[in-house]
C-alpha cells in the first residue's frame, strides 16, 4: 500500500495574477487547436491504423513532447 502526499516538487509564490498570460496557456493547452488536442488526435488515430510502422509513427508524433 502506498500513501499520496499532493505536493509540489518546488515551491510557488505568486506576487501578481497575469490573467493575459493565463489566457494564453488555457488556449493552447486546452483549445480545439492546441498542443494537448493534437497530440490526443495521433494518439487516437493510432488505434485505426493498418499497419505497425504506422502506428509507431502516429505514437511518435503524439509523444513527442508537445508540452514543455
Amino acid at each position: 500500500m502506498w500513501y499520496y502526499v499532493k505536493t509540489l516538487e518546488y515551491p510557488v509564490n505568486l506576487k501578481c495574477k497575469d490573467l493575459n498570460m493565463a489566457k494564453l496557456l488555457v488556449t493552447q493547452y486546452g483549445g480545439p487547436d492546441g498542443e494537448l488536442g493534437a497530440a490526443l488526435r495521433y494518439l487516437d488515430q493510432r488505434y485505426t491504423m493498418p499497419t505497425g510502422k504506422s502506428k509507431g509513427l502516429l505514437t511518435d508524433i503524439g509523444t513527442d513532447a508537445p508540452i514543455t
